[in-house]
């Protein structure tokens, strides 16, 4: 019994790394990540603090999440709001976060910041995983039994907080929103935030200049300003700053203000009318730039305006042959054009880390100012400093760029951001072949990240954006398509595409050229997962004989896939000689596969389990599956081959007996599988799996509702699934057969 208990201490010590964190109380400790971007003159808004107050304040005996919802228009001080009251009450909650949640990329950033914070997450690599991040935070707020407050700011797109709301706990929920909607859900109550009257407004727009509010003279002309900005409490605070900044009188403001009046026609009747008015302001400091802070200036627009580091511009513009932005490179110069712009308060820097941020409102007074021509001039120049980022997959068949991944997670934000300026303010396109091929370039890296959502869309981007359909630029748009298409579990679909960009490269590329092999070996991957398995065997011989005449690198990349192609026609000991036959695994260990850090060797490594499961070698066999989802789930995180991963190691664990271990990490598959949009198919295999070990363990109303939630979940995904038989080989052809 002891040696049988032995047999499972490594598989039970990993999978003791897959639990999510608990939280271990220490009464004496507190925890806040709230911003100190207080303004020191806050004023005002009683009305709103006593609701939210009323709505927020934990009571004895509450065990019920508390919900609320500031909403408003833009620049009406809800975030203000929401950071007065978390300090006004700091004293009440034991732990107090603050989630940026204006979109994806940003919400994740917070939560992994928060899981640090908790020590959730310590590693490098725990830190990338942004959706286990969440997930050990949702689940650290659900157990904590004291008070906490978790705040989203700017949740402008409710849909972006679906994953991250939590659920339940003994805590309150704050957001700062546009969308009144947010009221009804995901909050249960809310405040409409109006802008200041001109009573308010003015004894505000006093206070912030430190002027004398019992003069009737200072009170006449700040009621005169107050009214011409609409009370609207972020026009108040710029305002008051440039009038202090400048040692403005208060009679000269109005003049120069209404000078501009034309430029600000649309303010009183649109969301964007307290941008004309701020515009108005900053216009006033931006006439004063010239030389490399003006060229500095004009770029900001075309970056996520909260973190532009500085490595990005002096390294992305090495491509450049304009010397107009030769300043970029150079320490000092570009140092001596971002301290005119910090001087005059038009950028923000984080001293820390060299990152500049500009607020967003500045960022929308610049792009008005430009013309077209200088639109679409800059937009191309940003576009080829951020193709720095990410590396060239059209020209050669390279395979995984992990070493790479730093610099993209650096750019992909600004990336994001580019393509939404350039919708939102019809920007033309200087050289479209450019744009498409750094839209391609983002689109690997989220490929290789499994964010397969976000991958299609940029890669559906760069596949209208090519004008000139016979490059091989387009040729791997194309091909990435396909692989996303293959990922998804749509193999015949996915051979289209293949077929496409195997054709542009036949045109292009000698016939030994590594760019054909890599097409023989994605249309042999759809063939294996479509179960043609001869036409596989024959596009992959075609890949192998390039390969070997070339000497490429890459030949360990088609014996890999042969072996699995071995493996589906149950012939396991030719799929593990030929799995021998990779250079870098001749002598393979775990470690061999651990310490390369390359994500496409774990997939060998669940080659190798599942060739041990054919041969009946199952203690290995269950060994290298927990070694492969330990690696997953280090480097990839939360993600769909960790849930191949996890159905692996959880079947293992049931032929061997330990079905309670099994059923642990199915509920777990089940969390993330969940969580991911492109889950469903994995979520309805898992729930089969625990609704057969559930009736197995006598446990029949929950074998039955997971019964009922594979059948569920299987219905979505094809609606022909009625009536169809309650059996595993149904649900594998939910998931593709091999996932690398």
């Amino acid at each position: 019994m002891k040696s049988d208990r032995g047999k499972y201490d490594e598989v039970l010590g990993l999978m003791e790394k897959f639990k999510e964190t608990k939280f271990q109380e220490d009464d004496s400790k507190r925890y806040q990540n709230i911003p100190s971007t207080l303004s020191p003159r806050f004023w005002g808004r009683e009305d709103v603090l006593n609701s939210l107050q009323a709505a927020l304040c934990p009571q004895q005996k509450a065990h019920q999440l508390r919900t609320f919802a500031l909403y408003g228009m833009g620049g009406v001080g809800k975030t203000q709001i929401a950071l007065q009251y978390a300090i006004r009450h700091r004293e009440l909650y034991k732990a107090m976060f603050w989630v940026t949640a204006e979109n994806v990329i940003k919400m994740g950033q917070s939560f992994r910041e928060i899981a640090k914070l908790l020590g959730l997450s310590q590693t490098e690599q725990e830190l990338q995983d942004t959706q286990g991040c969440m997930l050990k935070v949702k689940n650290w707020l659900t157990e904590a039994s004291d008070p906490w407050i978790l705040i989203f700011d700017n949740a402008d797109d409710l849909e972006v907080l679906r994953h991250a709301w939590p659920t339940n706990g003994a805590g309150s929920v704050l957001l700062t929103t546009r969308d009144a909607n947010a009221v009804h859900s995901p909050a249960s109550r809310g405040f409409h935030v109006q802008p200041f009257d001109i009573t308010a407004g003015s004894e505000v727009l006093l206070n912030l200049i430190g002027l004398d509010s019992a003069s009737a003279s200072n009170r006449e002309r700040a009621v005169e300003i107050t009214k011409a900005l609409g009370g609207l409490p972020l026009a108040l605070t710029q305002i008051g700053g440039f009038i202090v900044q400048r040692k403005l009188p208060l009679r000269d403001f109005l003049p120069l203000y209404e000078r501009n009046a034309s430029r600000i026609d649309a303010r009183k009747t649109s969301i964007s009318d307290y941008e004309h008015t701020l515009s108005t302001v900053w216009e006033m400091s931006m006439k004063k730039l010239k030389g490399d802070a003006l060229i500095l200036f004009n770029m900001l627009p075309y970056f996520q305006p909260d973190s532009i580091d500085e490595i990005i511009l002096s390294q992305g513009s090495t491509s450049l042959l304009e010397p107009t932005y030769e300043f970029l490179q150079d320490d000092m110069d570009l140092g001596d054009a971002e301290e005119v712009l910090l001087r005059t308060s038009l950028v923000n820097k984080n001293a820390d880390d060299a990152v500049l941020s500009v607020h967003r409102l500045i960022q929308a007074t610049i792009l008005r100012n430009q013309s077209p021509d200088t639109q679409k001039k800059i937009f191309n120049i940003v576009v080829r400093i951020l193709s720095w980022g990410f590396p060239n997959t059209w020209s050669e068949d390279v395979g995984h760029q992990f070493q790479s991944w730093a610099n993209c997670e650096k750019c992909l934000p600004h990336v994001n951001h580019l393509v939404v300026q350039r919708e939102r303010h019809k920007i033309s396109l200087a050289c479209p072949q450019e744009y498409g091929e750094l839209l391609l370039r983002c689109s690997w890296y989220l490929y290789e990240r499994e964010c397969y959502s976000v991958a299609k869309s940029l890669t559906d981007a760069a596949l209208e954006t090519f004008e000139d359909k016979s490059t091989l630029s387009y040729a791997s748009a194309v091909d990435l398509s396909g692989l996303l298409d293959l990922d998804m579990n749509n193999p015949e679909k996915a051979l289209v595409p293949f077929e496409e960009a195997f054709a542009i490269r036949k045109k292009l590329l000698k016939p030994t050229d590594g760019m054909i092999a890599s097409s023989l070996n994605n249309i042999a991957l759809a063939y294996t997962e479509m179960g043609e398995l001869d036409k596989a065997y024959s596009a992959h011989e075609k890949a192998i004989g390039i390969r070997l005449c070339t000497n490429s690198d890459r030949i360990g990349n088609s014996y890999s896939n042969m072996s699995s192609l071995l493996l589906r026609m149950n012939k396991p000991d030719e799929a593990e000689n030929m799995l021998k036959r990779c250079p870098s695994l001749r002598d393979f260990t775990d470690e061999t596969f651990i310490k390369t850090g390359n994500p496409r060797f774990s997939g060998d490594m669940v080659l190798l389990s599942r060739i041990r499961v054919q041969q009946g070698r199952l203690d290995e066999a269950l060994r290298l599956a927990s070694k492969a989802l330990a690696f997953r789930k280090k480097l990839l995180g939360n993600r769909l081959k960790t849930c191949d991963s996890l159905y692996d190691v959880a079947s293992l664990l049931h032929i061997h007996g330990n079905s309670a271990s099994a059923i642990e990490l199915l509920n777990q598959l089940t969390d993330i599988a969940g969580s991911i949009p492109e889950g469903k198919g994995q979520l309805a295999r898992a729930y089969y799996k625990l609704a057969v070990f559930q009736h197995e363990r006598g446990r029949y109303e929950e074998s039955h509702a997971c019964k009922e939630m594979a059948e569920s979940v299987r219905a979505e995904l094809k609606a022909d699934a009625a009536g169809a038989p309650f059996i595993e080989e149904e649900f594998m052809k939910l998931c593709v057969w091999m996932l690398w």
